[in-house]
């Protein structure tokens, strides 16, 4: 069982969500029809035991009176000009019509929160949440890939609310919500749905849509619309790496390639592969971070971090320098280490590092 499913099963229990495969007309129509269905059923009923009504003004009823009577009964009005008199009659407006207003009520009230109530509170909620979308993270895609990711970012410690899913599953979507984070169904390829989560507000923004063409078009569509964006993407074939990278990405990740390179360090030394795989989770005795090195660490060196983790390389500009090149013995201002620190794991079962 995976860390997601395992945090799941531990909350309380909510329904999935299904998309509704008809059209919101579509459903209008099929409320207002079984209600109309229901109020024409007791007219049928009033008409066919007329006799046990009375009319206190002309002492006939018709069949308008019949309807009219119908109605005034559903709604409940009761003017009291057309009464119920024998025992079939008045059995019936309790067994058989009684049932029915209910119903007919509860249709109507169903499809009036349906309809506007929920959907306006829907839209209110929405608007809040997108006042506070800001340096959040934004997933494009919650299978495999993108529910791992989000798993990992909150054992990290980053607020679910601070985290954006889009996926076009509700299935899918149902999990991410009960990890507490945001979420909407929809097309991320579109710019109406990138502008509703404040894409130019993103902190980054993960693609992880399943297929390469999706997922390099929504890294297109993000580029244009926040060039500065940090996008990180999952691509699949080897060649689809490079289009990846011209399309705008700032990171891309190949899974298949991570997975051969699991297997030949494995050929190299059986300790290989699990020391890689603790090192990409937080879970583990050691991790990886990467940041921005602080004042008092400039001019000194990546072996003396004041982190107290071991130092691995330093991004200097477009430079990339290894912890034994001599200008990594001198930090400067701006530069980026990459280091190895140990976490809660492994500060409790001895230095790792």
């Amino acid at each position: 069982m995976s860390k997601s499913k395992g945090r799941i099963a531990q909350s309380r229990f909510q329904p999935l969500r299904r998309a509704v495969k008809i059209s919101a007309w579509g459903d209008l129509s099929i409320r207002l029809g079984l209600a109309f269905g229901l109020i024409f059923l007791v007219v049928m009923i009033h008409w066919w035991d007329r006799e046990g009504l009375v009319d206190a003004v002309d002492g006939h009823v018709s069949f308008l009176d019949v309807v009219y009577f119908t109605m005034i009964s559903v709604t409940t009005t009761g003017f009291g000009d057309i009464t119920p008199v024998s025992d079939s009659a008045r059995l019936i407006e309790a067994v058989i019509v009684t049932p029915i207003r209910f119903a007919v009520f509860f249709i109507f009230v169903g499809t009036a929160y349906n309809f506007i109530i929920k959907r306006s509170w829907e839209k209110w909620r929405m608007a809040r949440i997108q006042e506070q979308l800001s340096d959040h993270i934004v997933v494009l895609g919650f299978g495999i890939s993108g529910s791992e990711a989000v798993d990992e970012l909150i054992e990290r410690g980053t607020d679910p609310h601070r985290i954006v899913v889009i996926d076009p599953s509700e299935e899918r979507l149902a999990i991410a919500e009960k990890m507490g984070c945001n979420v909407m169904a929809a097309d991320a390829t579109r710019d109406d749905t990138l502008k509703a989560v404040r894409i130019t507000e993103a902190q980054n923004v993960l693609v992880s849509a399943g297929r390469d063409d999706t997922s390099i078009l929504i890294v297109l569509t993000v580029r244009a619309m926040a060039p500065d964006m940090p996008i990180s993407v999952v691509v699949r074939a080897d060649d689809n790496e490079s289009l990846a990278r011209q399309a705008g990405a700032n990171n891309v990740i190949n899974p298949v390639r991570f997975t051969g390179l699991l297997l030949a360090g494995s050929a190299k030394g059986e300790h290989i592969a699990d020391y890689l795989a603790d090192l990409a989770s937080v879970t583990g005795r050691v991790q990886l971070v990467e940041r921005e090195i602080d004042q008092e660490e400039c001019g000194g060196s990546i072996t003396n971090l004041k982190s107290g983790g071991r130092g691995l390389r330093v991004y200097r500009g477009d430079q990339v320098l290894g912890f034994w090149e001599k200008a990594c013995q001198d930090l400067q201002p701006g530069d980026i280490v990459v280091e190895i620190v140990p976490t809660e794991n492994g500060t409790s079962n001895g230095d790792d590092h």
